[in-house]
């Protein structure tokens, strides 16, 4: 079955290559540049890792390709997220319109949060640190607390445009649904981190990060089992992130702004 459902994420490509081809014809091609180079690159990046997803912990890859790297998925995603994260804040700040200083001081902070993020997730590439991605995700958990509080601020504050407190709606509805997963998924990587039984401080040198950095380029595992991928809560987070949920919902935020 997880076989399947790797190769039905190819669909993924298609919508995310759908929405960015919108990106490029007018009305979208016009719109502010904040909001519209970062929906691109998330779009793109996007495709390519429905059609070519990795594993960072496993190096599970469905294809055995030189685009199937953990070092190219890596380098490409670190751009995304920081581009959709901002986007969000942009969004945020744009709602904000100057009301409420602290809403803008937060929508930074979460830039800010998702910069250091990279830096966790590249350590745990490098020095196989299972710990880190944990560290990594509890930032992550801490970029959609801050989102989904801004958003009630200013949903119960701010005199908007009704399309505009759709948008701020859904960034509710997001965190509902993701703040609990993400607690989950927490406890489920910290599992993980105990079970390894290494000091994530001890013993990190040149020559550690030189092999982490080989083997992200050349260690491959293709296999479609689910413990591979992370099981169930694998399969939801690639749906949600790059196949379907994050890229509609940007789309969402085109068309509606």
């Amino acid at each position: 079955m997880y076989r399947y459902f790797l190769y039905l994420l190819k669909l993924g490509t298609l919508l995310n290559l759908y929405f960015l081809f919108k990106t490029l014809t007018p009305p979208l091609l016009f719109m502010d540049l904040h909001i519209l180079i970062p929906a691109q690159i998330f779009f793109t990046v996007s495709a390519f890792r429905c059609f070519f997803p990795v594993s960072y912990v496993t190096a599970a890859v469905l294809h055995d390709s030189p685009f199937s790297s953990i070092l190219l998925t890596r380098f490409i995603a670190t751009f995304s997220e920081v581009a959709y994260i901002y986007l969000f804040s942009h969004l945020i700040r744009l709602f904000n319109a100057g009301q409420v200083p602290l809403v803008d001081v937060l929508s930074w902070l979460m830039v800010v949060q998702v910069v250091i993020a990279q830096f966790f997730v590249w350590f745990a590439i490098l020095t196989k640190r299972q710990k880190l991605y944990f560290y990594e995700e509890l930032g992550w958990g801490v970029i959609f607390i801050i989102h989904t509080a801004v958003s009630a601020i200013l949903y119960g504050t701010s005199d908007i445009l009704a399309s505009r407190k759709l948008l701020l709606e859904l960034n509710l509805l997001f965190g509902s649904l993701y703040l609990p997963w993400q607690f989950f998924h927490l406890k489920a990587l910290r599992l993980r981190a105990k079970g390894q039984k290494i000091n994530i401080y001890a013993d990190i040198s040149w020559s550690l990060l030189k092999k982490g950095l080989y083997q992200s380029i050349k260690v491959k595992n293709p296999t479609t089992q689910p413990e591979a991928w992370g099981g169930i809560l694998g399969m939801t987070w690639m749906i949600g992130y790059f196949a379907a949920l994050i890229p509609v919902w940007i789309f969402l935020i085109l068309r509606i702004i």
